[in-house]
């Protein structure tokens, strides 16, 4: 199981590693542009981002910062929130592999952001929905990126798995 987890935090990286090249390349109009997607712009979106992965390894490490809503800018600039997010991603990383048995066989036990009521999941359902979490506001920014660049870099698991050698071996 800590396998799997080890490939999404490496598909993670990989995948924003590409967003953020292809964001790299927008002027600032289009980039902070409000496209209407749920945080309006690829600089909203890549913020809801890092947002949402602090939060959850926040709840899975009880440790690190901890934003205070779901829209909160934590880098206004680009550069900032670019090195912001190849931090996490080694955070990420660092915490799959620390994983073990007793980990995966969990409860783990949190407060949401948006209600004060206590919250206690399975930590793999957790770490399914945060892995999911990415890739599903990843799949806005592809999109916000092919309106404005008329393509989007491809991330799908399979392009990874393909390019890296990552997944394609039973374990």
């Amino acid at each position: 199981m800590r396998d799997h987890f080890m490939m999404m935090a490496a598909y993670n990286r990989w995948c924003n590693e590409r967003i953020y090249d292809a964001a790299a390349r927008l002027s600032d109009a289009d980039y902070r542009a409000d496209l209407g997607a749920f945080f309006k712009s690829v600089h909203g979106t890549l913020n809801h981002i890092l947002v949402g992965d602090r939060v959850w390894l926040s709840r899975f490490t009880r440790s690190g910062p901890v934003p205070t809503a779901l829209n909160e800018i934590l880098y206004d600039d680009f550069d900032g929130l670019s090195a912001a997010r190849r931090e996490e991603d080694g955070r990420i990383a660092a915490y799959v592999e620390r994983l073990d048995w007793d980990n995966f066989q969990s409860i783990l036990h949190y407060r949401a952001l948006s209600r004060p009521d206590e919250v206690s999941l399975p930590l793999v359902t957790a770490l399914h929905h945060f892995f999911n979490h990415q890739t599903y506001h990843r799949g806005q920014v592809t999109a916000l990126l092919t309106r404005l660049n008329g393509a989007s870099p491809p991330i799908d698991l399979l392009y990874y798995a393909l390019e890296t050698g990552d997944g394609l071996r039973p374990t």
